[in-house]
């Protein structure tokens, strides 16, 4: 009974109220039952985008149309402070999720540089010599408006995530405008393997050394690996210390002669000298394994310029890259070595010198002096002597870079 006396009451009153009264109750009513209805799934706005981007993450990384795979793309306009997240694509070739510190930015020119950045995370020599190189092509890099650095890092999943986060701290100050983009090294060796298989077992130290990978043959079929959109990179080692704008050492690919695929420094040590020492042994005359300017002292690859259009429409270097003639020159010149794409080139340079074209030794100043104390300090400073400006220092062998 009192309960109906309750209803009786409020029916009373409600009938007393106009009806635009009448009309604001049932709309704050309504409002609340819809409140607790889509509560109840505990929706909101902040929810439902993070599911949207959780959805769009799973459908890019399931796709199976990548030639790199999948990629982390972090680009950066110089004097903006914006941050902003997207997907995008990797000149159609791969997709990978952006991290952008400016909106789009119409470039007419990108200078692509590639670096190898595995086993990082568990070394602090490599990181290290990564925040020499790092700051020190911040500091000398210098490009036009409209132009940017693409820098691609060949790595696994761990040393990815450190180097995304030391990258955002080296390249604070760049003036330039950068993207980065890392490459699964898992998915490039699987593409690789057939390519470079053969040449392994002349090149490689041994199973399970660090050069008996496929993946440091990368720069030898770096032509069938790379979309074809992609017709000129740079390849560079990691304990290197910039002492000028990285966009000039671009430049030396217009001074190539007809024929050559590969801009490289020569070998600043009797390396060779004393890996070919049985042919050496054999052919008392040759120039090969002889220290500059004369003789064939071999190249060194911590700094390569590869025209990877050149390299495609080359029928003589795609023949070299055949199993049958690999072992044959192999043969012909008593080689086993154990330094990977370097040994490729060096031997491939002695039969055919025609497809480099070789960079001043300032562009690859390299520092190790290991061969003077084992065997060749009579000859060493024939090979190790480096004239003219010091462009880029390699300090090879954990040796010591100059300070500035």
């Amino acid at each position: 009974m009192g309960i109906l006396r309750l209803v009786a009451r409020i029916m009373g009153r409600i009938s007393t109220f106009r009806s635009y009264q009448f009309v604001v109750l049932l709309a704050a009513a309504l409002a609340v039952v819809a409140f607790y209805y889509f509560g109840s799934e505990r929706q909101n706005f902040s929810s439902t985008t993070k599911r949207i981007k959780q959805t769009q993450a799973s459908h890019n990384t399931n796709r199976n149309d990548a030639d790199l795979t999948v990629d982390t793309r972090v680009s950066h306009a110089a004097g903006s402070e914006e941050q902003e997240g997207e997907e995008q694509g990797v000149e159609g070739e791969s997709e990978g999720f952006s991290f952008r510190k400016a909106g789009n930015v119409s470039v007419d020119q990108r200078y692509h540089a590639l670096m190898m950045f595995t086993k990082v995370d568990k070394s602090r020599s490599l990181q290290d010599k990564f925040r020499v190189a790092m700051l020190s092509m911040a500091n000398h890099g210098h490009f036009l408006e409209g132009e940017v650095l693409v820098l691609h890092f060949v790595s696994d999943q761990a040393s990815q995530e450190l180097g995304r986060r030391m990258l955002q701290e080296f390249l604070l100050d760049a003036t330039f405008k950068y993207e980065v983009l890392f490459h699964d090294v898992v998915a490039l060796t699987q593409k690789l393997f057939p390519i470079v298989e053969a040449m392994q077992k002349h090149f490689s130290a041994g199973s399970g050394a660090y050069y008996s990978d496929a993946i440091f043959f990368l720069s030898v079929a770096m032509h069938h690996i790379m979309p074809k959109s992609l017709t000129r990179i740079i390849q560079l080692d990691l304990d290197l210390k910039y002492k000028t704008n990285i966009k000039d050492l671009f430049q030396e690919f217009d001074k190539f002669p007809p024929g050559a695929v590969i801009g490289i420094t020569r070998e600043m040590q009797p390396v060779y000298r004393h890996t070919f020492w049985q042919y050496r042994k054999e052919n008392p005359q040759t120039r090969v394994g002889e220290p500059p300017p004369d003789g064939l002292p071999g190249f060194n690859s911590g700094v390569m310029l590869l025209d990877l259009a050149a390299m495609r429409a080359s029928p003589l270097y795609n023949k070299l890259l055949e199993p049958s003639n690999v072992a044959k020159l192999a043969d012909q010149y008593r080689f086993r070595g154990h330094l990977g794409d370097q040994d490729f080139f060096t031997m491939i340079g002695m039969e055919h010198p025609e497809l480099f074209y070789t960079l001043a030794c300032g562009w690859n100043r390299q520092l190790c002096t290991w061969w003077r104390d084992h065997g060749y300090g009579d000859v060493f400073q024939l090979y190790y002597h480096c004239d003219g400006p010091v462009y880029i220092y390699h300090g090879n062998c954990n040796s010591p870079i100059p300070e500035d």
